[in-house]
C-alpha cells in the first residue's frame, strides 16, 4: 500500500501516484532526480523550503504549491520553477489532476509555528487512498479530524508534537498505516520512533523509514 512513498529526511517525501511524481518539502537530497511534476511545501522554514533542494527535484514542467503567506518568498527564491500556486488552510484543490485538501499545521502553545502564519499539511487523494502529510504541527483539533488511509506524522518534539502525542493522535484518527517523520537529523532520534511504534495501537501498522531498514 505504501510502496509508492519514499521518505528521505525530516519531512522530505516523494510519492508516485496517478502518473505523477509528487514531492513534499525536499531537503538534504543526495541526488538530483529532476523529476518532479508537483512539489508541495508545508511552510517556509529552511528544512522544509530549501531552494537548493527544489532545484534538485524540479524540472521544466514542475508546479510548486506553497502557503499563501510565503508567495513572495517563493517567487524570489524559487524563480526557476515554471509555475507557483498558493493555498490556504482548509482548502480543497486539484493540480495536474491530483486532488488534495489542506489542513492547518501549527503549534498549540510553542511559538515556532503560529496558527496565524497559515502553514499547512496536505491530504492527497491518491490511487492508494488518502495520504496525510501533516507538516510541522502539534496534535491539533484539525489534525484530529483528518480522515486518511496513510499518515506521515512528525514525532521529533521541540518544534512539533513528540512521539507520545503523535501516537495519541494516530490512535484517534486510525489510519491503516502510519510513517513517522521529522526526527533523526535536526531534532529527535531513532529512539523516538521506537517509542512511537510501541504506543500505536493495532490495527494501525507502523512503518519506520528513517534510521532503519524499511519494514
Amino acid at each position: 500500500m505504501t510502496e509508492n512513498i519514499e521518505v528521505f529526511t525530516q519531512n522530505s517525501i516523494r510519492i508516485r501516484t496517478r502518473g505523477l511524481v509528487v514531492y513534499c518539502d525536499p531537503f538534504q537530497m543526495k541526488e538530483e532526480p529532476k523529476d518532479a511534476d508537483l512539489i508541495l511545501v508545508t511552510h517556509d522554514h529552511y528544512d522544509h523550503f530549501s531552494p537548493e533542494d527544489l532545484k534538485k527535484a524540479a524540472c521544466g514542467k514542475t508546479i510548486l504549491v506553497v502557503p499563501e503567506k510565503m508567495k513572495g518568498k517563493a517567487e524570489k527564491e524559487a524563480g526557476f520553477i515554471r509555475e507557483i500556486q498558493t493555498v490556504k488552510p482548509g482548502e480543497s484543490r486539484s493540480v495536474l489532476g491530483l486532488e488534495f485538501d489542506t489542513v492547518p499545521a501549527y503549534n498549540i502553545i510553542k511559538p515556532f509555528h503560529p496558527k496565524s502564519a497559515g502553514w499547512v499539511g496536505y491530504v492527497l487523494h491518491t490511487e492508494e487512498g488518502r495520504i496525510y502529510i501533516a507538516g510541522d504541527t502539534d496534535a491539533t483539533k484539525e489534525a484530529g479530524g483528518v480522515k486518511c488511509d496513510i499518515a506521515l506524522i512528525p514525532i521529533g518534539g521541540t518544534y512539533t508534537m513528540d512521539a507520545r502525542k503523535a501516537a495519541d493522535l494516530i490512535n484517534k484518527i486510525k489510519p491503516a498505516t502510519v510513517i513517522p517523520v521529522h526526527y533523526g537529523s535536526i531534532v529527535g532520534s531513532t529512539r523516538d520512533a521506537e517509542v512511537f511504534s510501541s504506543l500505536v495501537k493495532e490495527p494501525v501498522q507502523v512503518e519506520i523509514r528513517i534510521g532503519q531498514q524499511r519494514g
